[in-house]
């Protein structure tokens, strides 16, 4: 099987993850949540170290439930910052705490997280069709306008570089390259 050559080589856990869930159109809001506090823990670091890390922070961060995590006292981070199983970066720790309010205050306002962000995109995956991994940008005009939009809505660790990658991880942007397995997989689940 053909696939993303950035998944290559790397772990078994990041080939799954490229497999089963890079791509695939995401309408849950835990989801988004999980994918938001991930990819903003990432800037700076490799996926990989933060792929090694999902299942420590899916423990110190109540599974990903918004709503706990937006209540996180002051308390609570500090301990945090003492866990050996996520990035200890009081910034990062903070700004998932910040972000899960801001969250909430998404979901307040448009029913769902999930209905904000796909208005980004017109409610269908963009299918862009690149055959070497060189020509996939690091942003787009999409991410630009989500960006400048949630930080806006004061979410933290929301430039448009992290955006773009929050994009084509939860399937608003399909970027597996056309001669990847996945991609005409992910183009078909965005039709459903």
């Amino acid at each position: 099987m053909k696939r993303c050559p950035w998944c290559e080589n790397v772990s078994d856990d990041y080939r799954r993850y490229h497999d089963e869930e890079w791509g695939t159109p995401v309408h849950d809001d835990r989801t988004q949540f999980e994918f938001l506090m991930l990819e903003g823990a990432q800037a700076g670091l490799s996926w990989s170290t933060v792929l090694h890390k999902r299942d420590a922070y899916r423990e110190a961060f109540a599974g990903f439930d918004v709503e706990q995590v937006s209540r996180f006292s002051a308390r609570k981070i500090e301990s945090l910052l003492k866990n050996p199983g996520i990035i200890r970066n009081r910034l990062k720790v903070q700004a998932a705490v910040t972000n899960a309010r801001a969250f909430l205050e998404v979901q307040e306002e448009f029913g769902s997280f999930d209905t904000y962000i796909w208005q980004f995109v017109d409610g269908s995956p963009i299918q862009n069709k690149w055959r070497k991994q060189a020509d996939v940008p690091a942003t787009s005009f999409v991410s630009d306008q989500l960006s400048k939009d949630m930080q806006r809505r004061r979410f933290k660790f929301a430039g448009t570089t992290i955006m773009y990658a929050h994009l084509q991880a939860t399937g608003l942007i399909n970027d597996h390259l056309v001669g990847c397995y996945r991609y005409l997989e992910c183009a078909r689940m965005s039709e459903s």
